[in-house]
Protein backbone atom coordinates (compact mmCIF):
# COMPACT_ATOMS: atom_id res chain seq x y z
CA UNK A 1 0.00 0.00 0.00
CA UNK A 2 1.21 3.56 -0.68
CA UNK A 3 2.02 5.93 1.82
CA UNK A 4 -0.93 8.60 3.23
CA UNK A 5 0.32 12.17 3.71
CA UNK A 6 -2.40 12.89 5.97
CA UNK A 7 -4.21 11.24 9.15
CA UNK A 8 -7.55 12.80 9.97
CA UNK A 9 -8.83 12.68 13.60
CA UNK A 10 -12.17 12.89 15.13
CA UNK A 11 -13.58 11.94 18.69
CA UNK A 12 -15.65 12.66 21.44
CA UNK A 13 -12.63 13.11 23.67
CA UNK A 14 -13.04 17.02 24.15
CA UNK A 15 -9.93 19.14 24.93
CA UNK A 16 -9.90 19.99 28.26
CA UNK A 17 -7.81 16.54 28.91
CA UNK A 18 -4.77 15.31 26.82
CA UNK A 19 -6.70 12.57 24.99
CA UNK A 20 -5.96 14.48 21.92
CA UNK A 21 -2.50 15.55 21.87
CA UNK A 22 -1.27 11.72 23.22
CA UNK A 23 -2.95 10.83 19.84
CA UNK A 24 -0.90 12.84 18.42
CA UNK A 25 2.23 12.17 19.48
CA UNK A 26 1.65 8.88 18.90
CA UNK A 27 1.00 9.33 15.27
CA UNK A 28 3.61 11.73 15.22
CA UNK A 29 6.41 9.08 16.40
CA UNK A 30 5.26 6.50 14.01
CA UNK A 31 4.42 8.67 10.64
CA UNK A 32 6.72 11.56 11.02
CA UNK A 33 5.84 12.66 7.51
CA UNK A 34 2.11 12.87 7.43
CA UNK A 35 0.06 15.47 8.53
CA UNK A 36 -2.90 15.36 11.14
CA UNK A 37 -6.07 17.43 10.29
CA UNK A 38 -8.51 17.58 13.54
CA UNK A 39 -11.54 17.04 12.42
CA UNK A 40 -13.62 17.58 15.97
CA UNK A 41 -13.11 16.33 19.20
CA UNK A 42 -16.19 17.87 20.36
CA UNK A 43 -18.89 15.08 19.31
CA UNK A 44 -21.14 14.69 22.43
CA UNK A 45 -19.86 11.67 24.37
CA UNK A 46 -20.43 8.45 23.11
CA UNK A 47 -22.99 9.65 20.48
CA UNK A 48 -22.03 7.95 17.59
CA UNK A 49 -24.59 8.75 15.38
CA UNK A 50 -23.67 12.32 15.84
CA UNK A 51 -20.08 11.34 14.89
CA UNK A 52 -20.96 9.56 12.03
CA UNK A 53 -22.75 12.30 10.28
CA UNK A 54 -20.05 14.88 10.99
CA UNK A 55 -17.42 12.10 9.03
CA UNK A 56 -19.58 11.51 6.68
CA UNK A 57 -20.31 15.39 5.39
CA UNK A 58 -16.65 15.77 5.83
CA UNK A 59 -14.57 13.38 3.80
CA UNK A 60 -15.55 14.53 0.95
CA UNK A 61 -13.78 17.62 1.10
CA UNK A 62 -10.68 15.79 2.38
CA UNK A 63 -7.71 14.66 0.40
CA UNK A 64 -7.24 10.89 0.29
CA UNK A 65 -6.01 9.87 3.96
CA UNK A 66 -6.17 7.64 6.95
CA UNK A 67 -9.04 8.59 8.48
CA UNK A 68 -9.23 8.05 12.32
CA UNK A 69 -12.69 7.94 14.49
CA UNK A 70 -13.20 7.05 17.84
CA UNK A 71 -16.72 7.39 19.48
CA UNK A 72 -16.53 4.77 21.02
CA UNK A 73 -18.86 3.54 23.95
CA UNK A 74 -18.19 0.02 23.99
CA UNK A 75 -14.25 0.59 24.19
CA UNK A 76 -13.04 -2.49 26.37
CA UNK A 77 -16.16 -5.00 25.12
CA UNK A 78 -15.92 -7.37 22.78
CA UNK A 79 -16.70 -5.41 20.06
CA UNK A 80 -13.91 -5.10 17.45
CA UNK A 81 -11.23 -2.70 16.06
CA UNK A 82 -11.69 -2.58 12.38
CA UNK A 83 -9.57 -1.03 9.40
CA UNK A 84 -11.72 -0.20 6.26
CA UNK A 85 -10.70 0.74 2.61
CA UNK A 86 -13.15 2.89 0.68
CA UNK A 87 -12.19 4.95 -2.01
CA UNK A 88 -8.72 6.40 -2.24
CA UNK A 89 -8.58 6.16 2.13
CA UNK A 90 -8.89 3.75 4.99
CA UNK A 91 -10.70 4.39 7.67
CA UNK A 92 -9.50 3.46 11.42
CA UNK A 93 -12.06 3.35 14.30
CA UNK A 94 -14.32 0.80 16.52
CA UNK A 95 -17.32 -1.82 14.76
CA UNK A 96 -20.26 0.40 16.17
CA UNK A 97 -21.40 1.66 12.67
CA UNK A 98 -19.63 5.21 13.20
CA UNK A 99 -17.95 4.76 10.34
CA UNK A 100 -20.35 3.39 7.79
CA UNK A 101 -21.90 6.34 6.48
CA UNK A 102 -18.72 8.03 5.62
CA UNK A 103 -17.36 4.79 3.95
CA UNK A 104 -20.57 4.88 2.05
CA UNK A 105 -19.75 8.55 1.10
CA UNK A 106 -16.58 7.31 0.01
CA UNK A 107 -17.96 5.40 -2.68
CA UNK A 108 -18.52 2.11 -0.75
CA UNK A 109 -16.27 -0.53 1.67
CA UNK A 110 -13.87 -2.62 -0.37
CA UNK A 111 -12.27 -4.36 1.94
CA UNK A 112 -12.31 -4.96 5.89
CA UNK A 113 -9.98 -6.49 8.40
CA UNK A 114 -9.90 -6.56 11.93
CA UNK A 115 -7.17 -5.20 13.91
CA UNK A 116 -5.91 -8.22 15.46
CA UNK A 117 -1.99 -7.82 14.78
CA UNK A 118 -0.40 -6.88 18.45
CA UNK A 119 2.67 -6.13 16.19
CA UNK A 120 1.11 -2.75 15.30
CA UNK A 121 -0.50 -1.32 18.54
CA UNK A 122 1.33 0.29 21.12
CA UNK A 123 3.59 -2.26 23.48
CA UNK A 124 1.52 -1.60 26.84
CA UNK A 125 -2.63 -1.48 25.45
CA UNK A 126 -4.96 -0.31 28.01
CA UNK A 127 -8.74 -1.39 28.28
CA UNK A 128 -10.27 2.26 28.11
CA UNK A 129 -7.71 4.08 26.21
CA UNK A 130 -7.89 2.27 22.35
CA UNK A 131 -7.38 5.79 20.20
CA UNK A 132 -4.37 6.29 21.89
CA UNK A 133 -3.21 2.26 22.26
CA UNK A 134 -4.60 0.63 18.90
CA UNK A 135 -6.43 3.08 16.41
CA UNK A 136 -3.99 5.72 16.23
CA UNK A 137 -0.95 3.51 15.64
CA UNK A 138 -2.52 1.44 13.26
CA UNK A 139 -3.57 4.12 11.24
CA UNK A 140 -0.08 6.01 11.36
CA UNK A 141 1.42 2.41 10.44
CA UNK A 142 -0.54 2.28 7.50
CA UNK A 143 -0.51 5.55 6.16
CA UNK A 144 3.69 5.33 6.74
CA UNK A 145 2.65 2.35 4.17
CA UNK A 146 2.24 -0.80 5.47
CA UNK A 147 -0.57 -2.78 4.13
CA UNK A 148 -3.84 -3.03 5.15
CA UNK A 149 -3.44 -6.99 5.40
CA UNK A 150 -0.32 -6.60 7.74
CA UNK A 151 -3.12 -4.86 10.22
CA UNK A 152 -5.61 -8.16 10.83
CA UNK A 153 -7.80 -10.70 9.93
CA UNK A 154 -10.23 -10.10 6.85
CA UNK A 155 -14.04 -9.25 7.99
CA UNK A 156 -16.87 -10.16 5.60
CA UNK A 157 -18.08 -6.73 4.52
CA UNK A 158 -21.66 -7.29 5.50
CA UNK A 159 -20.46 -8.49 8.30
CA UNK A 160 -19.70 -4.69 9.52
CA UNK A 161 -22.09 -2.85 12.10
CA UNK A 162 -23.50 -0.21 9.87
CA UNK A 163 -25.74 2.59 10.90
CA UNK A 164 -29.40 2.49 9.76
CA UNK A 165 -29.11 4.82 6.70
CA UNK A 166 -31.13 8.21 7.63
CA UNK A 167 -34.55 8.18 7.03
CA UNK A 168 -36.53 10.38 4.95
CA UNK A 169 -39.87 9.69 2.18
CA UNK A 170 -41.07 12.11 -0.53
CA UNK A 171 -44.71 11.50 -0.87
CA UNK A 172 -46.55 13.85 -2.92
CA UNK A 173 -45.58 17.37 -2.05
CA UNK A 174 -44.35 16.50 1.49
CA UNK A 175 -41.38 15.38 2.46
CA UNK A 176 -40.85 13.10 6.07
CA UNK A 177 -37.98 12.54 7.62
CA UNK A 178 -36.28 13.18 10.91
CA UNK A 179 -33.49 15.66 12.67
CA UNK A 180 -30.27 14.01 11.34
CA UNK A 181 -27.85 16.34 13.97
CA UNK A 182 -27.62 19.41 15.62
CA UNK A 183 -24.32 21.65 15.93
CA UNK A 184 -22.87 24.11 17.93
CA UNK A 185 -24.87 27.02 17.05
CA UNK A 186 -28.10 25.37 17.18
CA UNK A 187 -28.95 24.93 13.69
CA UNK A 188 -31.66 21.73 12.99
CA UNK A 189 -30.20 19.50 10.16
CA UNK A 190 -32.55 17.27 8.98
CA UNK A 191 -32.53 14.19 6.86
CA UNK A 192 -34.14 15.68 4.17
CA UNK A 193 -32.07 16.84 1.41
CA UNK A 194 -32.03 19.96 -1.32
CA UNK A 195 -33.16 17.17 -4.14
CA UNK A 196 -36.18 16.27 -1.85
CA UNK A 197 -37.23 20.07 -0.87
CA UNK A 198 -36.86 20.80 -4.88
CA UNK A 199 -38.80 17.93 -5.85
CA UNK A 200 -42.08 19.06 -3.39
CA UNK A 201 -42.17 22.41 -4.96
CA UNK A 202 -39.53 24.37 -2.92
CA UNK A 203 -37.13 27.05 -3.47
CA UNK A 204 -35.74 29.53 -1.92
CA UNK A 205 -37.77 32.73 -1.06
CA UNK A 206 -40.96 30.45 -1.00
CA UNK A 207 -42.53 29.67 2.42
CA UNK A 208 -42.67 26.07 4.07
CA UNK A 209 -45.00 24.61 6.01
CA UNK A 210 -42.84 22.42 9.05
CA UNK A 211 -44.28 19.95 11.26
CA UNK A 212 -42.84 18.31 14.24
CA UNK A 213 -45.20 16.67 16.44
CA UNK A 214 -47.56 18.73 17.61
CA UNK A 215 -45.95 21.88 16.02
CA UNK A 216 -46.65 23.67 12.84
CA UNK A 217 -44.98 26.57 11.69
CA UNK A 218 -45.40 28.70 8.68
CA UNK A 219 -41.56 29.79 7.92
CA UNK A 220 -39.70 31.56 5.11
CA UNK A 221 -37.15 29.25 2.50
CA UNK A 222 -34.10 31.32 2.20
CA UNK A 223 -31.06 31.08 1.02
CA UNK A 224 -28.81 32.09 4.14
CA UNK A 225 -29.71 32.97 7.66
CA UNK A 226 -29.03 36.58 7.06
CA UNK A 227 -31.95 36.70 4.83
CA UNK A 228 -34.43 36.86 7.36
CA UNK A 229 -34.68 39.23 10.59
CA UNK A 230 -32.43 38.71 13.96
CA UNK A 231 -34.15 35.83 15.99
CA UNK A 232 -36.34 35.12 13.54
CA UNK A 233 -36.24 31.26 12.24
CA UNK A 234 -35.27 30.36 8.71
CA UNK A 235 -35.27 27.35 6.85
CA UNK A 236 -32.53 26.89 4.38
CA UNK A 237 -30.26 24.24 2.37
CA UNK A 238 -27.19 24.22 4.55
CA UNK A 239 -23.37 23.29 3.17
CA UNK A 240 -23.68 19.85 2.83
CA UNK A 241 -27.01 20.09 1.09
CA UNK A 242 -29.89 19.24 3.86
CA UNK A 243 -32.80 21.13 4.78
CA UNK A 244 -31.34 22.48 8.07
CA UNK A 245 -33.67 24.95 10.19
CA UNK A 246 -32.05 27.78 12.03
CA UNK A 247 -32.98 30.79 13.89
CA UNK A 248 -30.60 33.91 12.78
CA UNK A 249 -28.49 34.72 15.49
CA UNK A 250 -29.93 32.08 18.05
CA UNK A 251 -30.47 28.36 18.74
CA UNK A 252 -33.36 26.53 16.75
CA UNK A 253 -32.93 23.17 18.39
CA UNK A 254 -33.93 25.09 21.81
CA UNK A 255 -36.15 27.56 20.47
CA UNK A 256 -38.04 24.11 18.78
CA UNK A 257 -37.47 21.54 21.17
CA UNK A 258 -35.97 18.75 18.28
CA UNK A 259 -33.06 16.52 19.48
CA UNK A 260 -31.75 14.05 17.00
CA UNK A 261 -34.23 11.95 15.83
CA UNK A 262 -37.57 13.81 16.13
CA UNK A 263 -39.66 13.33 13.42
CA UNK A 264 -40.27 16.51 10.63
CA UNK A 265 -41.97 16.60 7.97
CA UNK A 266 -42.12 19.82 5.21
CA UNK A 267 -44.13 20.80 2.93
CA UNK A 268 -44.85 24.02 0.34
CA UNK A 269 -46.97 26.52 2.07
CA UNK A 270 -49.38 29.19 0.03
CA UNK A 271 -49.14 31.85 2.81
CA UNK A 272 -46.66 34.44 1.85
CA UNK A 273 -43.99 36.24 4.69
CA UNK A 274 -42.55 39.49 3.82
CA UNK A 275 -38.81 39.45 3.63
Amino acid sequence: MSQFRYLTFLTDYGLDDGFVAACHGVGARIAPDARIIDITHLVPPGDVRRGAAVLAQTVPYLPPAVHVAVVDPGVGTTRRAIAVAAGESVFVGPDNGLLSWAVTAAGGASRAVSLTNRDLWLDTVTATFHGRDIFMPVAANLASGADLASAGEDIELADLVWLPPPARQVRDSVAQGEVLTVDTFGNVQLTITAADATDIGLKPGGTVLVTAGRQQLTLPFRDTFGSVASGDLVVHTDGAGMVSIAVNGGNAAQRLGLPPGARVSISPSAHTIQP
